[in-house]
This record gives C-alpha cells, sequence and structure tokens, in this order.
C-alpha cells in the first residue's frame, strides 16, 4: 500500500470508527508505529484529524464539508450587509482578529482603508489586505487548511496569544436555537476559542441560514459573545433576548453589494 492510499486508508477508517488507536492501525495496514505516527502527524496539520493519547479522532464531518470558494458565492447580500454594519464597530488604530470564513471575508472588504492592525488566519483576508497601505497585517502563521483556506494548529495559537486583541470578529458553521455556536472542524474550533480568550471584546457574524445549525465542534456559548450581527431577515428574534445575546440587525434590503468595482 502506497503512502496517499495509507492516508485515504486511515481516514477511512476513522470516518466509520471516529477514533482509533496507533496500535489499531499498525496491525490493519501492516506498518511500524513510527509510520503511523509520522501519518497522524501529516493528516493533524492539514487539520483533517486530530491526534490524542494514543490514537486519533476525527476532526471534522467529511460529510458536511464545503470548500470556501463555494461559501463566498452564497449569500452573498446577506453577508454584504452584516459585513457593513460590523465595519461600524472598527475604529481608527483598533487592533482587531479576522476570522477565516466568507463573512469575515466581506468585513476585511469594506475595512481595508482604514488606520488598524488585523492579525487573521485566513489566507483570503490576507491577500484582500495585502496591498492596503493603512493596514498593519499580522499572520497566525501555522498549518494550512486547505478547505477553509485557513491557519491552524500550536504556532497559530502560540501567535494568537500573545497579543492583546481589542475586537475579535468570528464566524460559525451552526448557531442553534439554545444559542450554541459550533465549527466544522475540531481544529478551527480550538482557533476560535483561543481568539475568545485573548479579545477584550466579541462580535460574531452570522447570517441567518446558520441558525437551527449544528456543526461537529462547539466553541462557543452565549456568554462567550458580546455582540451577535445578523441579517434582517433573521427569525425568531425574541429567542435570541430570552438567550441574553446582544443582537445587531443589518438591513440587507437597503445594501448594495459591490463586486469588481460596479455596484449591483
Amino acid at each position: 500500500m502506497g503512502y496517499n492510499e495509507r492516508l485515504d486508508e486511515i481516514l477511512k477508517i476513522l470516518n466509520k470508527r471516529k477514533k482509533i488507536t496507533v496500535q489499531e492501525l499498525t496491525d490493519r495496514l501492516n506498518v511500524s508505529e513510527v509510520t503511523i505516527r509520522k501519518d497522524l502527524s501529516f493528516l493533524e496539520e492539514r487539520g483533517q484529524i486530530q491526534r490524542i493519547h494514543g490514537g486519533a479522532i476525527l476532526a471534522q464531518d467529511k460529510e458536511s464539508l464545503r470548500h470556501i470558494s463555494i461559501r463566498l458565492d452564497e449569500h452573498v447580500e446577506e453577508k454584504t450587509a452584516i459585513a457593513r454594519k460590523a465595519a461600524e464597530m472598527v475604529h481608527e488604530g483598533d487592533t482587531i482578529f479576522i476570522d477565516s470564513g466568507s463573512t469575515c471575508y466581506y468585513l476585511a472588504r469594506e475595512i481595508k482603508n482604514m488606520s488598524i492592525r488585523i492579525l487573521t488566519n485566513s489566507l483570503d483576508v490576507m491577500i484582500e489586505l495585502s496591498e492596503s497601505p493603512s493596514v498593519s497585517l499580522l499572520s497566525t502563521g501555522g498549518s494550512f487548511r486547505v478547505d477553509a483556506r485557513s491557519f491552524i494548529g500550536p504556532i497559530a495559537l502560540e501567535t494568537i496569544s500573545n497579543f492583546q486583541i481589542e475586537v475579535a470578529f468570528l464566524g460559525t458553521t451552526g448557531f442553534s436555537e439554545e444559542g450554541i455556536f459550533s465549527a466544522q472542524n475540531t481544529l478551527e474550533a480550538q482557533i476560535k476559542k483561543a481568539v475568545i480568550k485573548s479579545s477584550r471584546h466579541r462580535i460574531m457574524l452570522v447570517d441567518h441560514y446558520k441558525y437551527r445549525t449544528v456543526a461537529f465542534s462547539i466553541f462557543a456559548r452565549p456568554e462567550d459573545i458580546d455582540i451577535l450581527v445578523t441579517d434582517s431577515d433573521f427569525p425568531e428574534r425574541e429567542n435570541l433576548a430570552k438567550l441574553g445575546i446582544e443582537t445587531v440587525f443589518a438591513d440587507v434590503m437597503n445594501t448594495y453589494k459591490t463586486i469588481d468595482g460596479g455596484i449591483k
């Protein structure tokens, strides 16, 4: 069995089992423990599995994964409205964090001409801001996750811990009726938890399509977030009040979206 075939087989086993030990993989694939540990390290760096003592667990729900290139083209009006409302909460001279994810990318587009310091783990955000003369741009570094075009892992976590972030803008895959925020990948969730811990103010950007959705890994609850910014089509607003979440609504109807320098 070749290298790539072995990696595929490990993922196939984990998709069925969710958790497996190094010894079990060694026996099933007929290779050494050293080889299996190297394979698991590689898969963890890619954000596909998470190492645990003596083995590994699945880091994401493969069936639900959707590449960010797809997500960037979905619900653009809502995401743009949310981004523009969130941009009003950014002030000149702030040190902010911008999460990976499509809505956070649209926020980066809205504030690219401000004089601010931005820390991000998103490759798309970095590219968008790379030629902005007024933005001091910092990357978390870390292992690159292809599906989200984001950086994860110990290096990213260490970088985040060394910053005092004024305002963090976070995205989420799921937002349940109980106010639970969840990500599709456990290593992405680790990054979000670290950012929440290092930030004075935490702002969640959530379009209404995320409501009543539960993803793979929980990273925050209502008490962890200061403000939720969502679009004006969000249902069950009274539930947000019951959860005690301070919410700002962005008016989609009055928002124009700019695409490639034109107005649509």
